[in-house]
């Protein structure tokens, strides 16, 4: 194996992406780059510091200074760990509408860039394989039926107590996979050489044990 691998895993909403990487990373010894959870800290400057992303100006100038990176699987901003901080629903909702801003989406890019140059990574995203980490050592473009992944959420509402009408989960999440597959920047898209792995009807011990297969051919 290399001394440095970099394993971009990209797949549609709902497909497992984040739990897989989480269990490959574990598995292999490597660092886990939660790409969601970079939006998250800087939607929580954003909201610590006041600062308005749609102000170019203002935004520039939180961007200079700010740095987020990963340690042990804590994020990290500033060099302050903020796993607890970035949870809350006004983050979460500050994250989604601030996650278009193209200005964020550069800086985090050039971040988690900067990150595959110095250590071993997996990252998980939309367009990690294809924009990200384009000169990866192996791809990985996870996939499952809308209707596997409109059911998986129908459990996970359910486990919470929660009733849901299943057809409508699953437009809302061919909905989703329209948007995130026409998108204006960085669209969800398969990486030509991405290794194309279904979830659909594997266990997360099958799919893991397929994805290091593959890692495995790629990058011996």
């Amino acid at each position: 194996m290399k001394d440095i691998i970099r394993i971009a895993i990209d797949g549609p909403a709902g497909a497992g992406k984040s739990t897989m990487a989480k269990l490959l990373a574990k598995e292999m010894g490597i660092e886990y780059i939660d790409t969601g959870a970079m939006y998250r800290a800087v939607a929580l400057k954003l909201l610590r510091s006041g600062t308005d992303y749609n102000d170019p100006e203002a935004l520039a100038a939180m961007l200079k200074d700010t740095d987020v990176d990963f340690s042990g699987g804590q994020v990290m901003l500033d060099g302050e760990p903020v796993e607890a901080f970035i949870r809350t629903p006004e983050v979460s909702e500050t994250a989604s509408a601030s996650s278009a801003v193209l200005a964020i989406r550069e800086k985090l890019v050039a971040l988690q860039r900067a990150m595959g140059q110095r250590k071993s990574v997996v990252m998980d995203g939309r367009d990690i394989g294809t924009n990200v980490l384009k000169d990866a050592e192996c791809k990985i473009y996870l996939d499952a039926s809308p209707r596997v992944r409109a059911e998986r959420r129908a459990k996970e509402l359910a486990a919470k107590g929660l009733p849901c009408d299943i057809d409508a989960v699953e437009a809302d999440i061919r909905q989703r996979d329209f948007r995130d597959m026409h998108r204006e920047h960085n669209p969800l898209a398969k990486a030509e050489d991405a290794a194309v792995i279904d979830s659909s009807y594997l266990t997360i011990e099958q799919v893991v044990s397929v994805m290091k297969a593959v890692i495995e051919e790629r990058c011996r």
